[in-house]
């Protein structure tokens, strides 16, 4: 510590303070507009402590003189929207779904309802464009498992597909390996025959010899030339379009397998408004058999 003195470079007085020998403090206070600015920011800061909630307490927080809360804003902007849907909700839910496309005011809140319900609950399978993956249907072209009418693809989001439902889709393809309903060379024939249906036959003997198997046991559910059954689940076979890969070994193996895929029932996690906004979304994918 040393006397004040005047710095002859800046003209400024020191503090007294020097380091080294030679190096001083100057005395230049900040000036007088940022101290007031500052002393307001703090003002202010007390200010909106005690108007707006602040501060944690051992059981909550601070609720402030105006009772503010984001939460309840929130709610206030929640319970406005439900409010200005509520006609058009109830509207949905006395028009029969074959009629919500006709309607040309409601069909655009319903389609935009729709894809946020899907977006939430379905993508995760059929992906966020609807295009399917293996053992996921694509919803976007016109070839449906269970049908491809409003009222089809209603049941099925609804009650699912051996989801365990009472109402569910329950019928299943028989584990013809698994179970020991055909031997390994017949499973191939009758693969070679499903192929033969889309002209993607590899061996013309074994397609041959599964025509007689293909008839005794798949033709059934999957029609005499394989043209499926919606009412059962059973697939197209003539089409280019497969659930698990058109590959013979893909083929191959759901013949052993039986391979049965589970879609959850939605009834009782949506709303039958909603159901009925999703199901005019997929429907609206497609081609909208």
């Amino acid at each position: 510590m040393t006397d004040k003195e005047i710095d002859r470079v800046t003209g400024v007085e020191t503090t007294g303070h020097v380091w080294d020998g030679d190096v001083r403090e100057l005395n230049k206070p900040l000036p007088r507009w940022w101290l007031y600015t500052f002393y307001a920011c703090i003002l202010w800061a007390v200010g909106y402590w005690l108007v707006y909630p602040a501060w944690p307490t051992l059981n909550g927080y601070t609720k402030g003189m105006l009772g503010y809360s984001q939460r309840g804003e929130v709610d206030k902007e929640v319970a406005a929207a439900k409010a200005a849907q509520a006609k058009y909700l109830q509207e949905i839910a006395a028009t029969p779904l074959e009629d919500i496309e006709k309607n040309q005011e409601l069909m655009p809140f319903v389609i935009a309802g729709g894809a946020a319900v899907f977006g939430d609950n379905c993508s995760p399978c059929h992906g966020k464009g609807a295009q399917g993956g293996v053992g996921y249907p694509n919803l976007n072209d016109d070839d449906w498992l269970w049908g491809g009418t409003p009222a089809a693809i209603e049941r099925t989001i609804t009650y699912g597909i051996r989801s365990g439902h009472p109402e569910a889709h329950e019928m299943a393809m028989p584990r013809f390996g698994l179970d020991g309903i055909l031997k390994p060379a017949e499973i191939t024939d009758a693969a070679q025959h499903v192929l033969s249906f889309s002209g993607q036959a590899t061996d013309a003997a074994a397609a041959e010899r599964g025509t007689k198997i293909f008839a005794d046991n798949c033709a059934v559910c999957h029609g005499e030339k394989g043209t499926g059954n919606p009412e059962l689940g059973a697939p197209n076979l003539t089409d280019s379009i497969w659930f698990y890969g058109g590959k013979l070994s893909d083929i191959t193996k759901s013949i052993e397998t039986g391979r049965g895929g589970v879609m959850p029932a939605w009834t009782g996690r949506l709303d039958p408004v909603t159901i009925k906004m999703l199901a005019a979304y997929v429907h609206s994918l497609g081609g909208g058999k």
